[in-house]
């Protein structure tokens, strides 16, 4: 609602705001999905081990997650470009391609990660069901292999790399600050005052992002873990996680903000007018 007041009024969205609106759709699909596993799974085991409802569940929720791992990845590589305004060929490049064709980078993005995980996760874990139904250990192994073999480039294509880029993109857009804010306390010719609140902002975004990203990972390793008191606890910190990010999103958009904010006290007017 919030962008679509942005569009109705300026026609078009800025950057931040795409890549806000993508993460959450995202978020709202991924709360969806984990919402209905949890639900089966305590509920009804039986529908919950089916296995086009297991596979499906699975490999939608891998989907959501690599897809969000990289917008992150973009959102720390148009802060980074944003803030740093560096003069070398490449980050002027860089700005470019993100400023300009953002949307198509996200749809590439989105269909890199879907090559990367849906078909060939749906394939390898509908094995994997199926070898583990029968009684041979040789088959099991054989599956178990074939799971790794698939899912370590997986997860090195998802969440490593983007969680490595962004941390990067994090720590140099933190060094040019903070250079940046010597250099003005130290009054150099040509250096001018950052826009701090904004640029913290941002850095803090990232960071929490980040901090998020970690925390996922970890609970899910220790949730697929042999079985523990700490599952139902990570299972119900993960369900979170999409509602977390949420307010992540929240506090580092303004507009987002005053739009929300002014939609609530107007009706909360009208409602004690009426």
């Amino acid at each position: 609602m919030g962008n679509l007041d942005i569009i109705r009024k300026k026609g078009k969205l800025s950057p931040t705001d795409v890549i806000f609106l993508d993460k959450g759709i995202v978020n709202i699909l991924l709360q969806c999905v984990m919402s209905l596993q949890g639900m089966l799974y305590a509920l009804s085991l039986e529908t919950f081990y089916i296995r086009q409802v297991f596979v499906f569940m699975n490999t939608s929720i891998y989907f959501l997650i690599y897809y969000n791992f990289w917008l992150t990845f973009w959102l720390s590589a148009h802060y980074y470009t944003s803030i740093t305004n560096l003069s070398y060929g490449f980050f002027i490049w860089l700005k470019r391609i993100v400023s300009n064709f953002l949307s198509q980078l996200l749809f590439l993005t989105a269909l890199g990660m879907f090559i990367v995980s849906v078909p060939s996760f749906w394939a390898v874990n509908a094995e994997s069901l199926i070898q583990s139904s029968v009684n041979s250990t040789k088959a099991s192994v054989i599956g178990l292999d074939k799971v790794f073999s698939y899912f370590v480039p997986a997860d090195i294509l998802g969440a490593n790399l983007p969680f490595c880029l962004s941390l990067l993109c994090l720590v140099l857009t933190s060094s040019f600050l903070l250079r940046h804010i010597w250099r003005v306390k130290n009054k150099e010719s040509g250096s001018t005052r950052p826009n701090l609140q904004a640029h913290v902002t941002a850095l803090r975004t990232i960071f929490f992002l980040l901090l998020m990203f970690t925390f996922f990972c970890m609970s899910r390793v220790i949730f697929y873990l042999p079985r523990s008191s700490l599952s139902i606890f990570l299972w119900n910190l993960q369900l979170l996680s999409p509602s977390v990010e949420a307010a992540v999103i929240f506090q580092a958009s303004n507009k987002l903000r005053r739009i929300i904010l002014r939609r609530f006290w107007t009706r909360s007017w009208r409602n004690t007018e009426a």
